[in-house]
Order: C-alpha cells, then structure tokens, then sequence
C-alpha cells in the first residue's frame, strides 16, 4: 500500500468491515489467504463434513489458524453476497484489493531488465481482466497498470475470473495512463500495443527482448489515440478465419506467452 493511504492495518474492526468486499470461490479464497495482502475478518465455508476435499480442508485449517470467523450461510444469502458470482460455497469478507504505488511498480520495472509490464487501457469487462491477471500471474510479469476512471477495478468478480492470480501480481491504478507509459518508457521499457492499422506488424516479428510494455485495448474500442501515440510499436494477431477479432484476454495470452518463447529461445 502507498504511503499516502497512512497505516490500513490499524483500523478498528468496524471501519474494516463497512469497508471491505466479499472474495468468493474456492481458488480465489485460498490465494487470498495464501498471498497475506488482504486483512481477513470471517469467511464463510459449507458445514464441516469428514469427507470434504482437500482444498476445503486447506482452507478451512488456514482460516482457524487466523483465527477467523467461520460461518456457514445459506445459498440464497451467498447469492446476494456475491452478487451472483460463482462462489461454490465459499466466500472471504476481507479488505479491498492491495493496489500498489505506481512508483513501486516503476522501480520493479527498472531494476528487471526483462521486466513485463502490462497496461490496460479502458477495459470494463472483469472477465477479460480476470484472465489478463491469470496469465499475466502464469509468465511472471512485473506487473499490470490500469487507469483509475472509466475501467474495470480489480474487482471480486475480476479475482474470481482471474482464479486468484490477481492476488500475486503488483497491480497500480494511475490518473494518467500515457503519463505513465512515459515514465516507464524512461526506465527503458519499450510498449507494443495490441491494434490493426497501416503501422501494425505481425506480433510474431516484434523484439520482445529486454524490458517489454504490452498494451491492451478496450473491447469494442481498441486502444485510445494517446495511448496509441506512446507505443513504440503495434502489433496485430493474424485472423485467417476470417473472424473480426479475438477476446482481449485471448489475444493478451497470446502475445505474453510470445514473450516468453522469445526469451526462452
């Protein structure tokens, strides 16, 4: 947490609980309590039973070792919880999502010189976001930088999609998102966005050696033309079928893992 948020772990249970956020699912639940980002306050779990799996066990032995409230609930007040989410029985009240400082993020950035920083320009939809997380989580990014207005936060329903990902990677909200590609592109970290146009190379044929900033547009919108001005580069995914375009999640994968088998070769 920036220092500007004064010390969070002091609060009194009561201004944590009004505001905190309800992480639900089984996998996002035990990376929560996995990572320690989060303070926890109570979860709810199904009623104990000597035949339950073990990822239920892992997680009901770590929240009794944190000394958790431990409820059971019924699927209808789950429901509401959640908001309809895909809980599968299990849910974490805790404290909201750890964004950290841009400036963390920039140093981290720095200091790597195959650092992998990705920004999300505008995107809305959390299981679009989710799964950039996942992935981003998978190849071992720096981290994700995502503008504070008009976009997906990282949400429950973005770490339930992102299979509790979202709780591994560094990810900082900024103001001005092409402020800070400039500010990483100093630190030497050289942007590829992902677009079409008369400018776009195949994705294949880009260096993805060295410090690498990948950017990913809005759905339906594509990446906004500030944004665009700061890429050193776009890049396009052949679509032989003929189909319009992939899933921003997809497309992001597809890229990232480019990187990878760039720098593996």
């Amino acid at each position: 947490m920036g220092s500007h948020h004064g010390t969070p772990h002091r609060k009194g249970p009561r201004e944590l609980v009004t505001g905190g956020e309800w992480v639900y699912g089984r996998n996002p639940v035990e990376e929560a309590l996995a990572a320690g980002r989060r303070t926890a306050m109570e979860i709810i779990l199904p009623p104990a039973s000597p035949d339950e799996d073990d990822q239920l066990k892992v997680i009901r032995d770590e929240a009794a070792r944190r000394r958790l409230v431990i409820r059971t609930a019924e699927r209808a007040q789950l429901d509401k919880l959640t908001r309809f989410g895909n809980h599968q029985g299990v849910a974490l009240k805790t404290t909201g999502y750890p964004y950290v400082g841009f400036e963390e993020l920039l140093e981290a950035a720095e200091s790597d010189e195959n650092s992998l920083v990705i920004v999300l320009d505008h995107l809305e939809d959390p299981q679009n976001v989710g799964s950039i997380l996942r992935t981003a989580c998978a190849v071992g990014a720096t981290g994700v930088v995502i503008p504070e207005d008009r976009a997906c936060g990282i949400t429950p329903a973005a770490v339930r999609a992102s299979a509790g990902g979202a709780e591994h990677i560094k990810v900082a909200h900024v103001v001005n998102l092409p402020r800070a590609m400039e500010a990483l592109k100093e630190a030497g970290v050289w942007f590829t966005g992902l677009d079409w146009g008369d400018d776009a190379r195949k994705y294949t044929k880009i260096d993805f050696k060295g410090r690498v900033g990948l950017v990913i547009g809005a759905e339906g919108r594509g990446i906004s033309r500030l944004v665009r001005e700061n890429c050193d580069f776009i890049a396009e995914l052949p679509m032989p079928g003929g189909f319009e375009s992939l899933n921003a999640g997809v497309a992001a994968a597809v890229t990232m893992y480019e990187v990878v088998r760039q720098r593996a070769g």
